[in-house]
């Protein structure tokens, strides 16, 4: 264990973070597992501090001038030659009493310059440690991400001019502010990719169960559907013969619907934006165009039943094309890991990159795999898995009518299409919001995303539409309106806080936004405290929830099956929230600690 370079209760100078000034703090502790200083300033802030921020006092010491030619009023050639209106005409002398008034005044005024410098400013504290002097502030006193990053030009032009220091101390300037730096372009500008020293999920032992669980648990639910009685109870069920489980016809449709979606997405249409910046500060550029990918799939489909193709082979061939897309996105995860090896290390996930196979092989190696400009991981997000899922879902509803000799589908079945119709809409309608969610931005393309993306999404999320081909349920108007409201009110409390965080994030400035109170962080970025975002920590979670819990209900009550769903979102939604709580934690310290005390509840009010 390295030896520690300064002791608890030493005085010491200390660099505030993102700026170039140093001020006098206390050191209060050492942690010995990351090497970081816990430093208390003047006003009470308390922070975390490397140790090559950290200068004794001693180097800040100035000495005393041994001739005239250092004294301020006599810079290097450097300074401006202009006489200012105070000096006298180079031939007038002054007397000895304004010259002694004039040296009081001026050695006041660097007196004052440097108390001020050297006082830590309540507005920078504010900035850099989300410790606003009211905690909370308005759009009226935010300040753009350039102007928190850029350094005070003014502070120093005001250190030039009356800089303390002999010419001879000039050189030891360099020294130090050795960490100052002139951002030519403002970026965000991380770490390079380092190795994941904690392991989520299990670790290796967890992620290795994974890869064979989820498939499991998939074809679980989907035979338990079909079975007369799905109860827990005859557990397990009959299990089909092998050789029916694959179809090389199935796989090839398969394959046709997603190369299709791919050539959908290279299509030119659409906007281009930035994603948010990588570790080496450069953004990526991504292709708008889901929900044209929506309405030409739409138009595919119609065009089909148009010439009676029969829609419900989905239904009949449910199970093999689920083994189809199981074996596909294993398949696409070999090569994803394989490609990931000869990936630069500013390309890994920060997620997955521990160095054991099996765990980066589940939660991903690289983090933006590209072919080109065609980038995988987006691309599977939300094009193959989501818009499939509506067309499984509009299959069984063409199921239904078939099987039953119904004129037109149950009300049942036309809730759970519309909400989740809905949903699909939704999330394509506002595509760029995915690019600033965690799987985009911290975890790799592996097996966990490309499953659950090809395989999970489609075939889990449709489960409510599938049993309700072989259990038909019946609700009355009454209770489908009730329904309805609710879902209703799941939608609205996810898409408006959705939008808020948005466009929080990508214009803070925005004037539509100024009745938004938040918390500065280090980082330049805010944390919400009003509107959604002063309810709950993760209001969007909330009517992910809401909503799940809607599109269970039309199932009716007989079985437990129809609501795993529900079931699955709370416990998926409260794991990525702990997922969240810890990656908040490190990123703005104390300003999420300050957050968590102003918000105290995570998703359900006054319950968690």
């Amino acid at each position: 264990m390295p030896n520690r370079r300064f002791a608890d209760g030493e005085m010491v100078m200390g660099r505030w973070p993102g700026s170039v000034l140093y001020y006098e703090v206390q050191v209060t502790g050492y942690n010995d597992v990351s090497h970081l200083y816990t430093v208390k300033y003047k006003d009470g802030t308390e922070l975390e501090l490397k140790e090559s921020d950290i200068r004794s006092q001693s180097s800040f010491k100035h000495r005393k001038s041994q001739s005239s030619s250092s004294s301020p009023s006599r810079r290097s050639t450097s300074r401006s030659r202009s006489r200012s209106p105070g000096r006298p005409a180079k031939g007038r002398r002054r007397s000895s009493s304004q010259s002694r008034e004039h040296k009081d005044d001026k050695k006041k005024t660097i007196q004052e310059t440097n108390i001020a410098l050297l006082k830590p400013s309540e507005n920078n504290t504010r900035r850099y440690n989300g410790e606003p002097e009211s905690t909370e502030r308005n759009d009226t006193s935010r300040i753009t991400l350039e102007q928190k990053l850029k350094p005070d030009l003014e502070t120093e032009r005001v250190l030039e001019q009356y800089s303390l220091r002999p010419r001879k101390e000039e050189k030891k300037k360099e020294e130090i502010y050795s960490e100052k730096k002139i951002f030519e372009t403002i970026k965000t500008i991380e770490k390079a990719s380092s190795k994941t020293k904690e392991l989520e999920f299990g670790g290796r032992i967890g992620t290795f169960m994974l890869i064979f669980f989820l498939p499991a648990t998939v074809f679980y639910l989907l035979l338990m559907c079909k079975q007369d009685d799905p109860s827990l109870m005859n557990f397990p069920p009959p299990l089909p013969a092998l050789e029916s489980l694959w179809e090389a016809r199935v796989f090839g449709v398969f394959l046709l619907w997603f190369f299709l979606q791919a050539l959908f997405y290279l299509l030119p249409i659409g906007k281009v934006v930035e994603g948010l910046p990588l570790s080496n500060g450069r953004k990526l550029h991504y292709r708008i165009n889901g929900f044209y990918a929506f309405v030409l799939t739409a138009a595919a489909i119609g065009t089909l039943l148009y010439f009676e193709f029969e829609l419900h082979y989905l239904y009949d061939h449910f199970m093999q094309f689920a083994v189809s897309a199981a074996a596909f996105s294993m398949g696409l995860s070999i090569y994803l890991y394989i490609r990931s090896l000869k990936a630069p290390e500013e390309e890994l996930a920060p997620g997955g990159n521990s160095g054991y196979f099996v765990y980066d092989f589940f939660t991903g190696h690289e983090l933006n795999p590209r072919i080109g400009s065609f980038d995988l991981k987006y691309f599977c997000e939300l094009r193959p898995g989501l818009i499939g899922w509506v067309v499984i879902n509009l299959a069984m509803l063409l199921a239904e009518m078939k099987i039953h000799n119904q004129s037109m589908p149950s009300l049942s079945m036309i809730l759970v299409n519309s909400f989740q119709l809905l949903y699909v809409v939704d999330a394509l309608w506002n595509e760029e919001a995915i690019l600033t969610t965690m799987d985009i931005t911290h975890d790799g393309f592996g097996f966990m995303l490309a499953f659950g993306d090809l395989v999970w999404v489609p075939f889990v999320y449709s489960l409510q539409a599938f049993y309700l081909v072989g259990h038909p349920t019946a609700i009355s108007w009454p209770v489908a309106a009730a329904i309805t409201i609710l879902n209703c009110i799941g939608y609205y409390i996810f898409r408006s806080a959705n939008s808020q965080k948005n466009s929080f994030r990508r214009n803070p400035a925005d004037p539509k936004l100024a009745y938004l109170k938040f918390i500065p962080t280090a980082t330049g970025k805010g944390l919400l405290v009003t509107g959604w975002w002063g309810f709950v920590r993760h209001p969007n979670y909330l009517g992910d929830i809401i909503m799940a819990l809607a599109w269970s209900l039309p199932c009716g009550f007989n079985h437990i099956l129809p609501y795993f769903y529900v079931i699955y979102f709370i416990c998926l939604l409260v794991h990525r929230e702990a997922r969240d709580e810890h990656h908040c934690k490190q990123k703005y310290g104390l300003a999420w600690e300050r957050y968590c005390q102003r918000v105290p509840y995570r998703i359900f009010p006054y319950i968690y």
